[in-house]
């Protein structure tokens, strides 16, 4: 039986035993002379304001500072402490370990019986299908036409786009959710309510409105973008007015945390000229000095691949088309802050049907080698994937390979905002793999452990997004954004975990058993924006 390292990390082995009433239940023993609340007393009270001093929490806490499931050094990536400490001073993280060894802190937030984790990160999520999810899937594209379409096409209401953009947002607040990769509409006014409200509640966010001048006869008309120009157009227009912008009032600490998102839907939606031009417009301001992202879907469904390899295969005269992924990096559109949503059949990985195209090229499996060698992220969406009958993503290829990997809703084909409940559906999804299409021989059989789950919820979603050094951990100096969660939240849950004999026992029932209601609190900079039973904010009014 393994113990703790230095500094909190896991020992090797499968961790160490606890008395198990710590992770769930209260003690003794605060700071003399500190000031104690609750973890939450309302509006305003037990958390840290403008030019107070530093505030401590004191729980579980858990972090990790790179993947646990590396073979050489994940051990020391994870850092857990039973009875921790997380100090917060003006919205960024001042310490993170042992409560004893804690710095001075003027209160202290007991959270004891609780988990403090690093804010959950959503790699993709679509808050135009709010009110699409749990619509009958079927496959991808006959799903698009009959349910998606029309749902996002309610988003040309700028009044409409503004109450659902702030749902929307504390939808993901009550499930701990403090970052995403988010696909807007093709409205222009969607985006801008969605940068709107996500400045209200100073977050961290990564979005963008979605290109699309090609429908194929499969989307309507008024919802398409006028031509490649006009997307371009309102493209830049968006960029210049919310990339980096800064809150105002609401954010005394001055950060800038909007992150613009170039967003083509994906490539059949899209003429060749659309995606040369968001390709230039990503480059043109990296190369300003002013970075903006980018996102699509990658290789979902094979009938969209497909589709995509008919439509381009003659796109680049003298040239072989490869693969799907290919299409993107020929237009510029593949390198860091980018985030490929999917994957799920990179280089084709089955037997494609025949199609029109005489010029397919069926190349070296090359794909996650491109990935990785451009810089660029892959987000893991096990929900949508089941839920649409797309396949299998190999996670454990795909982190072999070096590629950075996030976990992704994929609301509205996900049919859950929680990232805990969506890791059940990944651990099912990577079990699901090793036995398909032929089962694998125990030395290739892979499982998605308890830790590395929660490593791709937080800190792996970060570097996905190339967000590492502002959120996902605890390291001194990041933003504190963080999530308090309860392991006694469902009776079900509560049982298993006072039954469990381990730490690794109990985060695995976490994630196979937890969702949204294991959220106590969520902080934003430090600062609660959802409380269980409570709200710090009014309903939206337009």
């Amino acid at each position: 039986m393994g113990g703790f390292l230095p500094g909190g990390a896991f020992a090797s082995g499968e961790g160490p035993r606890v008395d198990r009433r710590r992770l769930l239940l209260g003690g003794a023993g605060l700071a003399a002379g500190a000031t104690v609340t609750a973890g939450w007393t309302g509006p305003g009270g037990g958390h840290e304001a403008a030019g107070d001093g530093p505030v401590c929490h004191r729980g579980t806490v858990l972090h990790f500072t790179g993947d646990p499931g590396d073979r050489e050094h994940g051990n020391a990536h994870t850092h857990l402490f039973e009875d921790g400490a997380l100090v917060v001073h003006r919205g960024h993280v001042v310490y993170a370990g042992p409560w004893e060894s804690r710095p001075p802190a003027a209160r202290v937030a007991d959270h004891r019986g609780h988990l403090i984790l690093p804010g959950f990160i959503d790699t993709h999520i679509h808050s135009g299908q709010i009110d699409a999810v749990a619509s009958p899937g079927g496959q991808l594209l006959p799903w698009l036409k009959k349910y998606i379409y029309p749902a996002e096409m309610r988003f040309e209401d700028r009044d409409y786009a503004a109450q659902a953009s702030w749902d929307f947002l504390n939808i993901l607040l009550s499930a701990g959710t403090t970052t995403a990769a988010v696909h807007t509409t093709t409205y222009p006014q969607s985006t801008e309510a969605f940068f709107d409200q996500a400045l209200r509640l100073n977050l961290r966010m990564v979005a963008g409105k979605v290109l699309m001048d090609s429908g194929g006869g499969t989307v309507p008309d008024a919802y398409l973008d006028r031509d490649w120009r006009h997307g371009q157009e309102l493209t830049r227009d968006l960029i210049e007015r919310y990339n980096g912008r800064r809150g105002s009032a609401s954010d005394p600490y001055g950060s800038s945390r909007l992150c613009y998102c170039i967003t083509p839907r994906f490539a059949p939606t899209s003429t060749l000229r659309a995606l040369k031009a968001a390709g230039e417009l990503y480059r043109e301001f990296a190369g300003k000095g002013e970075p903006v992202w980018a996102q699509s879907h990658l290789a979902e469904n094979r009938d969209e691949i497909d589709l995509v390899m008919d439509l381009f295969c003659d796109a680049f005269p003298g040239r072989r088309l490869r693969s799907y992924l290919d299409v993107y990096d020929r237009c510029g559109l593949v390198g860091p802050r980018t985030i490929w949503a999917h994957c799920v059949w990179p280089d084709h990985e089955y037997h494609p049907r025949p199609r029109k195209c005489r010029h397919r090229h069926r190349g070296p499996a090359r794909d996650r080698q491109v990935l990785r060698a451009r810089g660029a992220g892959v987000s893991f969406c096990p929900t949508s994937n089941l839920f649409l009958g797309s396949g299998f993503f190999r996670l454990h290829r795909t982190r072999d390979a070096g590629v950075p990997v996030g976990l992704g809703t994929d609301i509205g084909a996900g049919t859950s905002y929680s990232l805990l409940h969506t890791l059940g559906d990944a651990y099912k999804a990577v079990q699901l793999g090793n036995g398909f299409p032929d089962r694998l021989p125990e030395p290739r059989r892979h499982t998605l452990t308890a830790l590395r789950g929660l490593y791709l919820a937080t800190r792996g979603g970060a570097e996905a997004l190339r967000l590492q050094d502002r959120v996902g951990s605890f390291q001194p100096g990041m933003e504190a954004d963080f999530v308090v969660l309860d392991l006694g939240a469902t009776p079900a849950l509560r049982r298993r975990v006072e039954a469990a004999q381990s730490v690794h026992d109990r985060l695995f029932a976490l994630t196979i058993l937890g969702d949204e209601r294991c959220t106590v609190a969520t902080y934003v900079l430090g600062h609660p924006v959802y409380q269980r039973g409570h709200s710090p904010y009014t309903p939206f009014r337009a």
